[in-house]
Parts: structure tokens; sequence; C-alpha cells
């Protein structure tokens, strides 16, 4: 652990938390959706989402430990003069969405490769062409301003607001967020959108014709999709236990 990180000084509630985020980093590797030592993921630790965990900058994902985690206060205008100050895009747009986003209490950005594809089409949506793609039926939001590495206040204020009463965003020549109530639903998010875009990707490069569901039938997918809601927990879980059999040090 860092010298400067006290365990004692953590509530159980928010050492189990990090424990979570960090194992979404050392997962984020193995899935192929890290890139570099860029990219962020961030967890509320109060109620109005104004102090969050997020990851220190310049630290490359697949050696995030749980301990390693910074703790903001999206309140605090000295954040970027500390000595451990985060990367300034995560700043501005995980201080954002925490502060203004209700249901981002986990917020998880990156850029993974069929999703990022995805949002450079003109037409980045998701359409129900399996039961996948279908899971996201009217369920996310399509951010088609770009306006360069959100590296500002006003930009990070911008992508907030993008987001609306969705969970889960496609941002326009940049890649993807999800957000959640726990790690564990954030995560499920962001594994099935990448997976619905490879799909979609692999549909595209065919050159046939996709073969669209009815509203109907794709809302009706959505919705069974959501009575499985709990299986995000259990598979979250399963994947904690192949880390630990692995490298447990992600809980350190």
């Amino acid at each position: 652990m860092s010298a400067q990180f006290n365990r004692d000084q953590v509530s159980d509630e928010e050492w189990a938390l990090r424990v979570d985020l960090a194992a979404a980093f050392r997962l984020a590797v193995q899935f192929d959706w890290h890139e570099s030592i860029a990219n962020h993921f961030s967890a509320a630790v109060s109620a109005d989402g104004k102090q969050f965990l997020l990851n220190p900058r310049w630290k490359h994902f697949s050696l995030v430990k749980a301990s390693d985690l910074l703790l903001l206060d999206a309140n605090d205008k000295d954040v970027m003069s500390r000595p451990d100050a985060p990367d300034p895009s995560a700043w501005s747009i995980h201080g954002a969405v925490h502060a203004s986003v209700p249901q981002a209490k986990v917020l998880l950005h990156c850029h993974p490769p069929y999703a990022t594809a995805l949002s450079c089409l003109k037409d980045p949506s998701i359409k129900p062409i399996d039961q996948n793609t279908a899971r996201f039926y009217n369920r996310i939001a399509v951010d088609l301003h770009f306006g360069g590495i959100a590296n500002d206040e006003a930009e990070g204020q911008r992508i907030a607001n993008a987001f609306g009463n969705s969970s889960i965003m496609m941002m326009g020549n940049h890649g993807v967020s999800c957000a959640g109530e726990t790690v564990a639903e954030a995560f499920e998010h962001l594994y099935y959108l990448e997976r619905a875009a490879k799909t979609m990707m692999l549909a595209y490069a065919s050159g046939q014709a996709l073969s669209v569901m009815s509203s109907k039938i794709a809302e009706d997918t959505a919705q069974s999709w959501e009575e499985y809601s709990e299986s995000a927990f259990a598979h979250f879980d399963q994947l904690k236990l192949l880390l630990d059999k692995s490298d447990d040090s992600y809980r350190h």
C-alpha cells in the first residue's frame, strides 16, 4: 500500500468499493478495453456523488490496487494543485458527472475496440439485430458533439448533461461511458455494450443488409434483460474469483 494510505481510516463500505473498482481495472485489461495509461473509472463515496474514487494519473490499469485510488471532492477547486493531482480530463468528466448525474454512482469510461469503432460511424446507434444488441434498445444516450480532449470544466459539464436519464452513452468520435449504482452493474453494461458493438461491426462488415427486429420485439427483449439484472452481481463475483486465482494484488 501507499505510505499515504491508511486502511484503518477507511470504512468497510468504502474499502469494499475500492476492491470492486480495482477489480474492474484489472478485468478491463483482460478484456482488452484499456488504452496505454489513459481512461478512467470512478465511484462515488458520498450520497451526493461529490466525493468519489478515481484512478491515479498515469498508472496502468493492470497495476491499480484498492489502496491506489484517489479520494476526490468535486467541490475542491484546488485538487489540480495537489502533488497527486488526477489527469485533467478525468477530473473534468468524472467530477462533473458525479456531481450532476444521480444514476452515475459508478462511472466507467474507456475506448474498447468495437464500441469505439462504432462511435466513429456517422450513425453510432446500436440496432436490435440479436438479443445482446436488443438489450440496449432505446436505452442509450448518443453524444455526437465531440469537442476534443475533455480537459476543461465546460466540456466536462457538457458531457454530463448529455447523459440525460441514461446510464450508457455512446460518445461519437470518442468511446463509451457506462454508469451504474454499483461497480458490478456498470461493468455489466460495459461488458454487454462491447459485445453488442462487436456484433454490429461484424454484421456491417459483411456488407449485407441488417435484419433489424421490430420495435415490439426489441422492447420486449430489452425488458426481459431487465428481469435478469441480478446476474450482473453473480457475473462480477465470478470474474473476481478468476482474478483471485491469477493475481489478487488488486485487493491490497
